[in-house]
């Protein structure tokens, strides 16, 4: 069966043959097509102002006609629009060195500075069944990413996937396949060590539970899910409050966190500090170090809410009465606060965050808010001791991923920080301690909503995700730890480019000696690899590995992009005049 028939096979529809090789709108749709997944079980869409993601931009006076439509680009900077499209390439081989074979060989190993670009993969790169999902398009893709420039890419390794049936029973399967295959293609891997449920937040495309034993516990006894001030309860991750009572068949969750990182480390470790060079750790719901305040499950709540408080579970608010004899208020310690509003309010609904003699400014509110947070950062502290010990000498960095929470920023209060456990406010600032106490353990500070601008978000919510992001960068300095960036949302327009370029620089004040350490593109997908998208993304790419050179435009990078890169043979032979995409 040639490859033209294999795609048809893939995604259960027939493909001509003929039409693939000659028009550019067939080549691109069959890269989708090959990527086609079931219908995702949950769709969460966060609202946007008026700028659409895909709209197209405006063309730059220094737009290359060497990429032009007229021209297409170069076939190694498209290599996965093109592989799922050509005959001559045979998917199934590309892990064979052969003559046939496309060979990317870098021409700089030396890295000067820049920031290293890693690209998430799919959500679902690994099946319920423990194998690598959409084997050939994997393959094809990560080829590109490779030829693109980019340093590596990072991947979810589930929790719910790996440990599902028996408690310290793993099945690495698919994930021995995909690192296997990231070696191969001589990219970085970032491993995320999941442990929340994916389902349920912004951009989840597909479904992995908790381990079933956990599901078991949790039905239970149900005060180990998060749990609200109406007793609804959020089954994502494992409440906090019990990080250290063996609730979980004999163990404590944070016992069960350092058994499976254990078991990767072990399982992996021909790979660590050569392949696998970051651990990342997660921490809370969508691998956040957070509380799940703002639920989009079953339409909880809705951007731009301000979320709501997660401390009504039984251990939660042992906490709490424990903290609050302790401050020699123990009248305190019954209940959060109950005039905070519902999710979907805003600051100057409610009388805890209202801006003028709001509760949030009250010897209660300024206790409870610390006690809050502070166990946000105790539960890090734990999880990061144990991975600390874990991981030492073997050459991964640890990162933890902090939300980017940017909604009602320009308020005093920070409502929606504060119930994430930020205790970020006008008057005080909630990522210093956040950063001091990664530096304690020498973990990186990863931070999202690098692409978003102020003026793309609505206003009358007074969301400021630059200004967010100046206060992170300028709190990371002061702590001295290495700060990294991801984009919350999928983006492929030049604007986003342009702005995660000027953040990942980190020039504040003037002080330009610093930058991110890595950034992370979300996403793998189909648009990733439509043509226009993929230009743009290789030009990206591009200027942010090199050394800054702010006088130098993204088109000229992309002209200049065809460099990166050397290719033994070209990918196919077409008539001239042809279209390259």
């Amino acid at each position: 069966m040639n490859i033209t028939h294999q795609i048809g096979a893939l995604a259960g529809t027939p493909i001509q043959a003929e039409s693939i090789i000659n028009t550019e709108t067939t080549a691109t749709a069959s890269a989708a097509a090959v990527w086609k997944t079931p219908t995702p079980n949950i769709r969460c869409k966060i609202t946007k102002p008026d700028t659409a993601e895909q709209k197209s931009q405006p063309t730059s006076p220094c737009r290359s006609p060497v990429l032009g439509a007229s021209n297409g680009i170069r076939p190694d900077l498209s290599v996965a629009c093109r592989a799922f499209a050509t005959e001559t390439m045979d998917l199934v081989s590309f892990d064979e060195t052969t003559e046939q074979e496309k060979t990317y060989k870098e021409v700089n190993t030396v890295k000067e500075k820049g920031v290293p670009v890693y690209v998430m993969m799919p959500l679902d790169s690994v099946t319920t069944g423990n194998t690598v999902n959409r084997r050939k398009a994997m393959n094809a893709s990560l080829q590109a990413l490779k030829s693109a420039g980019v340093e590596g890419v990072m991947m979810d390794v589930w929790w719910g996937l790996v440990e599902r049936d028996t408690p310290g029973v793993y099945n690495w399967g698919g994930y021995t396949e995909l690192l296997e295959m990231a070696k191969r293609h001589g990219l970085k891997v970032q491993a995320v060590m999941s442990f929340h449920q994916c389902g349920g937040n912004v951009g989840d495309s597909c479904t992995v539970p908790l381990p079933k034993w956990v599901v078991e516990e949790v039905h239970k006894d149900q005060d180990l899910a998060y749990t609200d001030q109406w007793g609804r309860r959020n089954y994502e991750y494992v409440s906090l409050g019990c990080d250290s009572i063996p609730v979980l068949k004999g163990r404590t969750p944070v016992q069960c966190y350092s058994d499976f990182m254990r078991a990767f480390r072990d399982n992996f470790k021909h790979l660590l500090g050569d392949t696998i060079v970051e651990i990342q750790v997660g921490m809370g719901p969508a691998g956040e170090l957070r509380y799940p305040s703002y639920p989009e499950q079953n339409g909880t709540w809705r951007f731009p809410g301000i979320g709501a408080f997660q401390c009504y579970d039984k251990y939660m608010l042992s906490s709490l009465k424990a903290a609050a004899e302790a401050a020699g208020k123990p009248e305190w310690g019954s209940t959060g606060p109950t005039d905070a509003g519902e999710y979907n309010n805003w600051p100057e609904d409610t009388r805890f965050f209202k801006k003028d003699g709001g509760g949030w400014t009250s010897p209660y509110g300024e206790f409870f808010l610390s006690w809050y947070s502070h166990m946000l950062l105790d539960h890090a502290e734990r999880i990061l001791s144990s991975a600390k010990s874990i991981f030492e000498n073997t050459g991964v960095k640890i990162s933890v991923k902090i939300a980017g929470i940017h909604w009602h920023y320009g308020t005093r209060s920070h409502a929606p920080e504060l119930t994430a456990g930020y205790y970020n406010t006008r008057n005080r600032d909630g990522y210093l301690p956040i950063a001091q106490m990664l530096a304690r353990y020498g973990a990186i500070f990863n931070f999202t909503c690098i692409e978003m601008r102020d003026h793309e978000q609505p206003q009358d919510a007074l969301c400021a995700p630059e200004k967010l992001v100046r206060q992170v960068a300028l709190a990371t300095r002061e702590a001295e730890v290495p700060l990294a960036g991801e984009n919350a949302l999928p983006r492929y327009d030049e604007n986003a480019h342009e702005q995660i370029l000027q953040a990942s620089s980190l020039n504040i004040d003037g002080n330009s000696n610093r930058e991110m350490c890595a950034f992370t593109y979300l996403r793998m997908n189909p648009h990733l690899f439509q043509p226009d998208n993929w230009r743009r993304f290789v030009g990206f790419v591009k200027k942010m590995n090199e050394v800054k050179s702010p006088d130098r435009c993204l088109e000229q990078v992309e002209r200049e992009a065809g460099h990166f890169v050397h290719v033994s043979r070209p990918l196919v032979q077409e008539p001239s005049g042809a279209h390259m995409h």
